[in-house]
């Protein structure tokens, strides 16, 4: 896709870890999920265009906290979501890839693309729910979306 706007991305985003690391699979997620977040995304408050911006995500007391600065670290918002609509679709998704990677040690080619099937489909639905969550709030695309949720997920796992 591109760049788009250059203020209105992230140039930077951590995690909280006071959480803690978790197993090697989550940990490649995370890292896959944070370099292709800042290669590109599109992401930006409503009613700033001081970007580029930093993101800091945390939970504290079961909610989700985005927490956005500018790149000299000046705060610009912060966001805090309940976790509530997140907890079906974290839960299934969770499921279901542990059912992926387990396959993808054992099982036939087509058994592996059925579930990663399914997998996709929780994960868009998290991406979706996640922009409607943040609708009015933080502008970001449906792609800026799903790698955001592959972080609220990291965040889970390790929580």
């Amino acid at each position: 896709m591109g760049r788009r706007d250059a203020k209105a991305r992230l140039a930077d985003v951590t995690l909280d870890e006071s959480i803690g690391r978790s197993t090697p699979d989550v940990e490649h997620e995370r890292a896959v999920a944070i370099f292709d977040l800042i290669e590109d995304n599109s992401f930006q408050p409503v009613g700033d265009d001081g970007g580029p911006y930093r993101l800091r995500l945390s939970l504290v007391d079961a909610k989700l906290v985005f927490s956005v600065t500018r790149e000299d670290d000046e705060p610009v918002v912060t966001h805090i979501l309940s976790l509530t609509p997140f907890r079906r679709v974290v839960k299934d998704y969770f499921m279901i890839c542990e059912s992926y990677y387990d396959a993808i040690r054992s099982s036939t080619p087509s058994q592996i693309e059925a579930i990663d099937m399914g997998r996709r489909g929780l994960h868009n639905e998290g991406s979706q729910t996640l922009m409607d969550r943040l609708a009015g709030k933080i502008d970001v695309d449906f792609d800026t979306a799903r790698r955001l949720f592959t972080l609220v997920c990291v965040l889970h796992w390790r929580g």
